[in-house]
C-alpha cells in the first residue's frame, strides 16, 4: 500500500510510539489524526507534525462516536487504524486491585476492542483496511508483576487473532507489533513525562518503520504479528 493520501488514525498519537508512526505517515504523504486524552498536547504534537488532532478517551464509546463522526465528516473514509493507547501497571499479584485491573483493561483491552469496531464499520463497507494493534513482548511471556499489564497484552493478541479470521474476507489486514521495552511515557500515567531515550534499548522511531514496512507490504499479503526486540538490552 502507498500512504500517499491515505487517511491514518493513530490513538495516542501525542507522544512515544504513537508520535513517531504519526511523523513516519505524515512524511509518507499520509492525512494523519492524532488522539488522546491531553487535548493540549495533541493540539500541540498535531500541529508540530503535520497531523489532526482529535480530543478522545478510549474508555468513553461517546467520545469514540465522535471521533468516527468527525473522520466521516471530514475525510469521507479511512484506511488504517493504529490502535496505539495503551496504559500499564505493575503489581504483584497479593497487591493488585479490580480497580487496577479495571484501569488497564478499560483502555488496553475494551478501548481497543471499540475503536477497532468503528474502524472494521468503515473498511468493511469499503472492502479494504488495516488495523495495526500495538501490543508488547508481554503478550508473549508472562513476567512478575505482569499480572495486569502483560494479562491485557495477552488478551489484545486474542482478539488480533479473532479479528484476523473474522475480517480477512473483507481484504482487511490486521497486524500486530510486539515491542520490547521502548523508553517513553509508558508507565508515568500520572504526569506522562518521556523518559531519556537508551542506546541498548529500541526508540520510538525503530517502531514507527516496523508499522510502516508492514502497511507498505503489497495489499496482497500481510504479516499477521511481527516483534521487535532491542538487540544487546543488557
Amino acid at each position: 500500500m502507498n500512504l500517499k493520501n491515505k487517511i491514518v488514525l493513530i490513538t495516542g498519537g501525542n507522544s512515544g510510539l504513537g508520535k513517531a508512526t504519526a511523523q513516519l505517515c505524515v512524511e509518507k504523504g499520509a492525512k494523519v489524526i492524532i488522539t488522546g486524552r491531553d487535548n493540549d498536547k495533541t493540539k500541540s504534537v498535531a500541529k508540530e507534525i503535520g497531523a489532526t488532532p482529535f480530543n478522545c478517551d478510549v474508555t468513553k464509546d461517546e467520545e469514540i462516536d465522535a471521533l468516527y463522526a468527525f473522520i466521516e465528516k471530514e475525510f469521507k473514509g479511512l484506511d488504517v487504524l493504529v490502535n496505539n493507547a495503551g496504559i500499564g501497571i505493575k503489581k504483584n499479584l497479593i497487591d493488585l486491585t479490580r480497580d487496577e485491573l479495571r484501569q488497564v483493561y478499560e483502555v488496553n483491552v475494551f478501548g481497543a476492542a471499540m475503536v477497532a469496531q468503528g474502524a472494521a464499520r468503515i473498511f468493511i463497507k469499503q472492502n479494504e483496511g488495516n488495523i495495526v494493534n500495538i501490543a508488547s513482548t508481554a503478550s508473549l511471556k508472562g513476567y512478575a508483576t505482569g499480572s495486569i499489564y502483560s494479562t491485557s497484552k495477552f488478551a489484545l493478541r486474542g482478539m488480533s487473532q479473532c479479528w484476523q479470521a473474522e475480517l480477512r474476507k473483507n481484504n482487511i489486514r490486521v497486524i500486530q507489533v510486539n515491542p520490547s521495552e521502548v523508553p517513553t511515557a509508558f508507565g508515568d500515567e500520572e504526569n506522562r513525562t518521556e523518559r531519556p531515550l537508551e542506546e541498548n534499548k529500541l526508540a520510538p522511531e525503530d517502531i514507527a518503520v516496523t508499522i510502516v514496512h508492514a502497511l507498505e507490504m503489497d495489499n496482497r499479503a500481510y504479516v499477521p504479528e511481527v516483534t521487535v526486540h532491542a538487540t544487546n538490552p543488557f
